[in-house]
């Protein structure tokens, strides 16, 4: 057992230098910048198979590909797109990096423009969607496009030569089959760091915004099923998985066809793998160019002074924690800055786009409060994560929050999700125990989606779960009624009552409920109700069961 420990020390050790050189390269990578000439396009709002998505996935392609040793071309996505932050973040690189671009109109002035830094083409089959998937991975290996068949008299009248033709080759087979034939051929070539799940919307429908960053790092497309019903893909997707090694990054997103998000989770968090979602989060091959501003270093709106006593009033005290990440949702909405906010920050984002990041920390008001997430450094689940890697979990968690001046971690465990009827989002007390002693100087940790029970304090440092779930459909009048009743079934004061928005949810919404409750109840930011909670605990200290 001993030599077993150690043995996995020395992996933990060996993982976390790997990263640390890999995060170091990116940021060479980005401190380049690039000077050279600039695009920018807006994509057609058609993602069909039958419509617009051939040439939305073309030029894509031709992103990861052109973006190649320089960020060159930019896309601006249309509306309804969930990362809603591409035009204000374009308008950042004007200002701030004084960048210029050159707009263009149609794939062919794409093309006309960029085609120099293509190698080839890839034909895929409109009648095999998985075909496409698998063209993603060809056109990292082979630095190309890929098309459909109406679409080659286009990629050889800019000079491209055909590298792959998948007209005819899968029809018939399953989804297992043609992964195992793409494992084949193209696993041996692949990037090791990285894994893309081009999942999302299924049959005649796609939206591959993340496929530019998986082209430009030679990455290994899948949506292979993590459903253990589905035995032939979870198998699959098991050995993709554990060919990674422990924190490597999986991209993208599940399937909303083939399984729940719970499980994909679930089973990279059994290998150590950090998911970074989703499948539409766009212009990464350009964003992971960009550098920090010279001299420029992470800064959150602190509302704890040290030093300073804070002493609760008999109130209650709600904080709100906007979840699914920046970016989504309410950022970019009406409200913001008007009542204290908490916000998830997807911390890997220091490193993947540095730039992109800190458009948030230098856009955000002084009643924008960030925090980290989501259990790992990215999302996991320590639940399903082996105990024997917890501990570099954490730890690489806690050096990201450290770098972006976090102080709050949030914790969210759905691995026994499908398998409890979705109850289950309580922590043992080992897993609790094991982010405050490698997390030491954090304020307090949050945890939960939906209402949870596990609540602690260590020291004067809380454990606090959500005791509300505000969707963006619950009805305002019933959502206040609601926070009036958890009130009256807690008549302990101070009450500390923890509020989980969901991303769709705006800020003018959640402000009108909050405005609507009388007088015993105050907002105030997260850092100083962790502070207040852990000086006044009225909440009784429980754990989920013990690890088995």
């Amino acid at each position: 057992m001993n030599a077993r420990l150690t043995s996995c020390s020395r992996l933990h050790e060996i993982s976390r230098l790997f990263f640390l050189l890999l995060s170091v390269s990116l940021a060479a990578g980005a401190a380049r910048g690039g000077t050279g000439e600039k695009y920018v396009m807006l994509l057609g709002g058609n993602w069909e198979i039958a419509g617009g998505l051939p040439s939305n996935a073309m030029l894509i392609s031709l992103q990861g590909v052109a973006n190649a040793g320089e960020p060159r071309l930019y896309f601006r996505y249309p509306s309804g797109w969930d990362y809603n932050f591409c035009d204000p973040l374009l308008a950042y690189y004007r200002s701030s990096r004084g960048m210029r671009f050159t707009e263009l109109a149609s794939a062919a002035e794409a093309l006309d423009s960029l085609a120099r830094y293509v190698k080839g083409y890839v034909v895929w089959d409109r009648n095999v969607r998985t075909s496409l998937v698998v063209a993603f991975t060809a056109a990292g290996i082979h630095r190309a496009v890929v098309v459909t068949e109406d679409l080659i008299p286009l990629a050889e009248g800019h000079g491209l030569k055909m590298a792959e033709d998948f007209r005819g080759k899968f029809t018939g087979w399953s989804d297992v089959q043609i992964y195992e034939w793409a494992y084949g051929k193209y696993w041996h070539e692949c990037n090791k760091n990285f894994l893309v799940y081009m999942g999302g919307e299924s049959g005649n429908m796609m939206k591959p915004g993340i496929a530019d960053f998986g082209i430009h790092h030679r990455c290994f497309f899948t949506d292979a099923s993590t459903n253990p019903l589905d035995t032939l893909e979870y198998a699959f997707a098991g050995r993709l998985f554990g060919a990674l090694k422990p924190l490597s990054i999986v991209l993208g997103w599940h399937s909303y066809k083939k399984d729940l998000e719970a499980q994909h989770v679930t089973l990279a968090s059994h290998f150590g793998l950090r998911v970074e979602g989703l499948h539409t989060l766009p212009n990464m091959s350009f964003n992971h160019q960009i550098p920090l501003s010279p001299g420029f270093r992470f800064r959150n709106n602190h509302n704890v002074r040290e030093g300073k006593s804070y002493v609760p009033e008999k109130k209650v005290y709600v904080a709100c924690i906007q979840t699914d990440c920046l970016g989504l949702g309410a950022w970019t909405k009406p409200g913001r800055g008007e009542i204290p906010y908490a916000w998830e920050v997807t911390m890997n984002w220091s490193w993947l786009a540095p730039a992109m990041l800190q458009y948030f920390y230098d856009m955000a008001t002084p009643n924008d409060y960030f925090i980290g997430s989501l259990s790992g450094p990215g999302y996991m689940y320590p639940k399903a994560v082996p105990p024997a890697l917890l501990p570099s979990v954490v730890d690489t968690a806690y050096a990201l929050m450290k770098t972006l001046d976090l102080n709050i971690f949030e914790i969210m465990d759905h691995s026994s999700y499908w398998s409890s009827r979705g109850i289950d989002d309580d922590l043992s007390k080992e897993i609790v125990d094991t982010y405050f002693a490698r997390m030491p100087d954090v304020l307090g940790i949050a945890n939960g989606y939906r209402p949870a029970h596990t609540f602690a304090v260590y020291g004067d440092k809380p454990f606090m779960s959500y005791d509300y779930y505000l969707g963006e459909k619950r009805d305002e009048r019933e959502a206040a009624a609601d926070l009036e009743e958890l009130a009256n079934l807690n008549p302990a004061r101070p009450y500390f009552l923890l509020m989980h928005v969901r991303q769709w949810s705006d800020i003018k919404r959640v402000k009108r409920i909050l405005d609507s409750l009388g007088p015993a109840f105050e907002v105030v930011p997260l850092d100083l109700f962790m502070k207040m909670a852990g000086r006044a605990q009225t909440f009784m200290t429980r754990f989920g069961p013990p690890l088995k």
